[in-house]
């Protein structure tokens, strides 16, 4: 059964998203089970030794903040979905710092909540995505959503990866642009480099800085479309509207 979490210090915004979440689960009947916490140290007092596979985060409470939060959860947990609530887009890059999985502008309603939540089902049905590469020690399966950033370095294709690990495998970058490049999280910003934009924190015209805090070169021939792209994902891909 999945289990979620909702933190909202605002209990009208905390009241609107579990009635809605009572909504889904009377319509839809899928198995799962939800708390609400009115702050983020609560949240965490009720993550010891108990964890949620969906976190409905509030970005803006007093105290320890949902950004601030997610960190910490990050420290013991890298595989719950963090949805962040807000009224305001300013936080929207940082959020992706702690592989946020949505950032969901409030009020909450159902036209924004329920495909949000059928996503998360159907990837719970269909599984981890992974893509298989062979290594010097045999054949692995890498993770999509693992994956920082890849590159092609003396004719050796380097998977970098969220924990801060490398795979590494012989080959061409051109090997793995279709299955990567065929996913709406991934970008090509250097002949050299493919990038999940999941993991970006920053960027710039020559460069973007991703969650390990890695520096990536963009092309200049590339620099303005991978911005446009990246904003397009950040914003409407993601559900900022």
């Amino acid at each position: 059964m999945l289990k979620m979490a909702v933190c909202d210090d605002d209990l009208q915004e905390l009241t609107r998203i579990s009635n809605l979440l009572n909504q889904y689960h009377a319509e839809k009947e899928p198995a799962f089970q939800y708390d609400t916490f009115n702050n983020a140290l609560d949240l965490l007092d009720g993550m010891n030794g108990n964890s949620y596979h969906v976190l409905f985060l509030d970005v803006l409470m007093p105290g320890l903040n949902g950004i601030e939060a997610a960190r910490e959860i990050r420290r013991f947990d890298g595989e719950a979905k963090i949805i962040f609530l807000t009224s305001s887009r300013e936080f929207a890059v940082e959020s992706y710092g702690v592989d946020a999985f949505y950032y969901m502008l409030k009020p909450g309603t159902e036209q924004k909540l329920f495909p949000l939540l059928d996503k998360i089902f159907l990837d719970v049905q269909r599984g981890e995505e992974t893509l298989p590469i062979k290594t010097s020690s045999g054949f692995t399966r890498i993770p999509y959503r693992k994956m920082e950033y890849v590159e092609i370095f003396n004719k050796k294709v380097r998977f970098h990866l969220v924990d801060g690990t490398e795979k590494e495998t012989n080959g061409s970058l051109g090997d793995f642009e279709g299955p990567l490049l065929s996913r709406e999280e991934f970008i090509k910003v250097h002949r050299s480099y493919i990038v999940n934009m999941t993991s970006v924190i920053s960027l710039n015209q020559k460069e973007l800085t991703t969650c390990t805090g890695k520096m990536v070169p963009i092309s200049r021939l590339l620099a303005t479309s991978v911005r446009e792209a990246y904003m397009q994902f950040l914003f409407a891909e993601k559900g900022v509207k």
